[in-house]
């Protein structure tokens, strides 16, 4: 497993990941780019094999920070991909100044949910309807916080 900083040299690597991911919708490359070359923003990614399994897009500004998105292949997840993601973004953002990191997760992505708990995240609220799906009813967004107190 390499995991590396993401450049815009893989923005459409990563717009492959997002889409596979099965993200609705799934962000192109022209958006990725955006949020990576935002302010306060950073990405990293993981390479398998030599290709791109997964990614993380984060931003740290003011003191905090949040994860954007995660995103995993397929045929990448439960090996530790995510985990290695979310655990050196945590380290990455704590370098830039940040005291606590974010994120926003769908209720219905137990995987997603499960990881985020694992790194030390914990429920800070609740978005009501907060994704809206191509089909069926909205969902909630859970609100997840971690404090970046380590050393």
């Amino acid at each position: 497993m390499n995991l590396r900083p993401a450049t815009p040299f893989d923005l459409d690597a990563l717009a492959r990941v997002h889409a596979e991911a099965g993200f609705d919708p799934a962000w192109p490359a022209p958006e990725l780019e955006k949020l990576l070359l935002g302010p306060g923003a950073f990405g990293l990614l993981v390479e398998l094999d030599g290709a791109v399994a997964g990614f993380i897009l984060c931003r740290s500004v003011a003191g905090e920070a949040e994860i954007l998105t995660v995103a995993t292949t397929p045929s990448a997840r439960r090996k530790g991909v995510g985990l290695a993601l979310v655990e050196a973004a945590q380290k990455l953002a704590r370098v830039t100044g940040a005291e606590a990191m974010f994120l926003e997760v769908a209720v219905d992505n137990a995987a997603a949910v499960e990881l985020y708990r694992k790194t030390g995240f914990a429920e800070a609220g609740r978005r009501r309807g907060y994704y809206r799906r191509r089909e069926g009813a909205p969902v909630d967004a859970l609100v997840l916080r971690r404090e970046l107190n380590f050393g």
